[in-house]
């Protein structure tokens, strides 16, 4: 079998059309329709066709809300022409799902990079998350040496300061004696 050398689509232009839903990274699916190469009313057509492959956790619907704040947030039409009914949205497991029930050679090729691509941002998370907790240990270590670092400054200090005894000038040498003349 020939090692597939070209991609079919770029795995930033899929990193570009993932969202954040409900705290799970999904594609929406007018994108996710685009990237297999059929209509949206295709893809969600095989979606409900096969309900029981697509569980709460790999597709849902979003609300009202969230709908509005997708809306603003990519400018979409509200008005004709734009959608009629709430967007599903596809999590990684949901988006590899499609493919299968697709069944085109288009939709298993990117859904391999749609894969790649969310396993890339998920080791791409993990390592921030690493970086962020090595931060904090390192800062809580260092935080506590502060205080010892400032007692001992304070400490070589007083070593170096001279005593107050010894601040206060008096004469040096022999001392004259008073003449009675």
């Amino acid at each position: 079998m020939r090692k597939n050398t070209f991609r079919l689509v770029p795995v930033e232009r899929i990193e570009s059309r993932i969202l954040v839903v409900r705290g799970h990274r999904v594609l929406l699916d007018s994108e996710l329709a685009l990237l297999y190469g059929v209509t949206t009313k295709r893809l969600n057509e095989q979606v409900r066709r096969n309900r029981g492959r697509f569980p709460e956790d790999f597709v849902f619907r979003v609300t009202p809300e969230e709908e509005a704040a997708l809306r603003s947030q990519n400018a979409t039409s509200k008005g004709r022409g734009g959608r009629r009914y709430r967007p599903y949205v596809f999590t990684e497991h949901g988006a590899l799902m499609a493919a299968s029930v697709l069944n085109s050679p288009t939709a298993i090729a990117v859904s391999i990079e749609v894969v790649r691509t969310f396993v890339r941002l998920r080791h791409w998370m993990n390592a921030r998350d690493e970086l962020s907790r090595r931060l904090n240990e390192l800062e809580r270590k260092y935080s506590a040496h502060d205080g010892h670092l400032a007692a001992l400054f304070d400490a070589v200090r007083r070593l170096i300061e001279p005593p107050e005894d010894a601040t206060k000038k008096g004469r040096i040498g022999f001392a004259r004696a008073a003449r009675n003349a």
